[in-house]
């Protein structure tokens, strides 16, 4: 597919900084709803006597949309015109997942939970959606050998995020309620709009009639279904993170069970534990790019599962009682994960095609997904029968089993490298 750029240097933003601040920016304003029900949500429900099944029920339906998002992708990817582009998906997102976020202050959590839910859920596809658009963007518009970089600065920005309404929440909830609090969460959602519209030259304009993209989208997609890459990364995705989102969903159910209480999981949550996380998505983004990415995705894992599995002992032995020993092992945890993530988004990415970058990566992000909603799903269930520290060790064995995978992927062949120079396995079948 041919497409058109915009002229270089018309927007600030178009620099290696400029990006890093408009990427970062973006996962911020996803990563702030992300951070509020994924921790804030189910720590308040938690508290309130909700059952620990029904809130991982809740939010490995809400992790769907993210699953399935590589159905929406393909719209992402085919209906760009030169008036409507990927930047125009990720407003329009934007303003819906504001919207929705607004509208759940009808709702009382607790007592309403049936009835937020279905609002959550249109939330949840509308940053789905938001997700596709941004990822694309970052693709069809940046180097593979900024990527690892990038990838740590939003996962920075999601972490921040995260931060603000997920600890950050609790926290300022019993300051200002939690009406001011779901109104701030609204506008973190939506201020990076601002950003967008002024990075016109970050976008690309499609060439040619409606009919011939179609054609193109679908030559593109034939191969890379046919390419050894595309189906071990969605192996990849769908298993490695099965110790860290599980952990990641009950981290405030189990520092309550453990003796905290919300305030004191909301400062920790907003504080060590992701400055740790930031810190590793910066770090691993900058080494992703100076070491050969598989080898460095394969290591932040085993580091991952070390860490898990880990904590889950020490809390068995410990007779899950809760003490400070848990809170260092849990910012170990948050370490390896931000390692873990920067660099193999960037791993995947550099498994993508560009034309089909929002079909593509949305499948690898979607099989991620997928891994969160079964992982959660399975944590819940075997919670009930084995308590936190058995199933997470149970979830860490599963995560070993993508080693070997990550060990085999090799990425794309970067613009002008020549492909008779790397061999078969390098550039797919």
């Amino acid at each position: 597919m041919s497409e058109l750029r915009a002229p270089s240097g018309s927007s600030r933003l178009d620099t290696p900084a400029g990006r890093r601040l408009l990427f970062f920016s973006l996962y911020l304003s996803e990563g702030a709803p992300i951070g509020y029900l994924w921790l804030a949500l189910p720590t308040r429900l938690r508290a309130a006597g909700v059952p620990v099944e029904q809130i991982t029920s809740l939010t490995s339906l809400l992790v769907l949309p993210w699953t399935f998002k590589f159905l929406v992708a393909p719209l992402v990817d085919g209906l760009r015109t030169p008036r409507w582009g990927r930047r125009h998906f990720a407003i329009a997102s934007q303003l819906l997942m504001g919207a929705t976020l607004v509208a759940t202050l009808a709702f009382d959590p607790v007592r309403q939970l049936g009835a937020l839910t279905w609002l959550l859920l249109a939330h949840a596809c509308a940053a789905a959606t938001q997700d596709v658009s941004i990822d694309a963007l970052c693709i069809a518009s940046t180097a593979p050998e900024e990527r690892g970089r990038l990838n740590g600065w939003m996962q920075a920005g999601m972490m921040v995020g995260r931060a603000a309404m997920g600890g950050g929440a609790l926290v300022l909830e019993r300051y200002v309620g939690p009406v001011a609090v779901v109104m701030i969460l609204a506008a973190l959602t939506t201020f990076s709009i601002a950003l967008v519209v002024a990075s016109p030259s970050l976008e690309t304009a499609p060439r040619g009639g409606g009919v011939a993209r179609v054609r193109e989208l679908l030559r593109e997609l034939v191969a890379a279904l046919g390419e050894r890459g595309t189906w071990a990364g969605l192996a990849v995705a769908l298993v490695g993170g099965a110790a860290f989102k599980a952990l990641d969903v009950v981290l405030g159910p189990f520092l309550v069970d453990r003796g905290y209480d919300k305030s004191e999981v909301g400062w920790f949550s907003a504080g060590p534990m992701i400055v740790c996380m930031t810190v590793g998505a910066v770090v691993g983004g900058a080494l992703a790019d100076r070491l050969p990415r598989p080898r460095f995705v394969a290591g932040a894992l085993v580091l991952v599962v070390g860490s898990v599995a880990s904590l889950a002992v020490v809390d068995v032995a410990r007779g899950g009682v809760g003490g400070a020993h848990l809170l260092v092992m849990l910012a170990v945890c948050a370490f390896a994960i931000g390692l873990y993530t920067s660099s193999s988004y960037a791993l995947f990415m550099d498994l993508t095609r560009p034309a089909i970058a929002a079909t593509q990566f949305s499948a690898f992000m979607g099989a991620t997904n997928g891994c969160e909603s079964w992982s959660v799903w399975a944590m819940g269930r075997l919670h009930g029968a084995q308590g936190y520290a058995r199933s997470l060790l149970v979830l860490s064995a599963i995560s070993l089993l993508a080693i070997p995978l990550v060990l085999g992927l090799r990425p794309r062949p970067r613009p002008g490298e020549p492909v008779e120079h790397r061999t078969r396995d390098e550039v797919g079948p």
